[in-house]
């Protein structure tokens, strides 16, 4: 397994188990995540962030699709739960910095 496909999957195995400090480890110094329109910069704001989603909605995600886009890797996922829209399918959009991950958008 090459070291961005270990990367992308240590990341989505710690958000499996909902626990914001292991996503966060996942991710370098400085990361920015943005998600549902909103920039959460820093660990401590990417904890905060993992913490606040996965409360709020109960959902599994199931990563699909794999493709490089220019320096990104879009990764399309298939979610379900008991949040609005659900079922959706999304695409994470990583970025990494050696291996971590040094930039993450969630789109639609």
């Amino acid at each position: 397994m090459s070291k961005p496909s270990r990367a992308i999957a240590r990341y989505f195995t710690a958000d499996e188990t909902k626990d914001p400090e292991r996503v966060a480890q996942c991710l370098t110094q400085a990361p920015l995540v943005r998600d549902e329109g909103e920039n959460h910069e820093g660990r401590a704001a990417i904890r905060n962030w993992k913490a606040s989603s996965s409360t709020k909605y109960s959902y599994t995600v199931e990563p699909f699709s794999i493709e490089v886009d220019a320096d990104r890797i879009v990764v399309t996922n298939h979610l379900e739960g008991d949040f609005p829209g659900s079922p959706a399918d999304l695409r994470y959009l990583i970025v990494l910095k050696g291996v971590k991950i040094s930039a993450l958008e969630i789109k639609p």
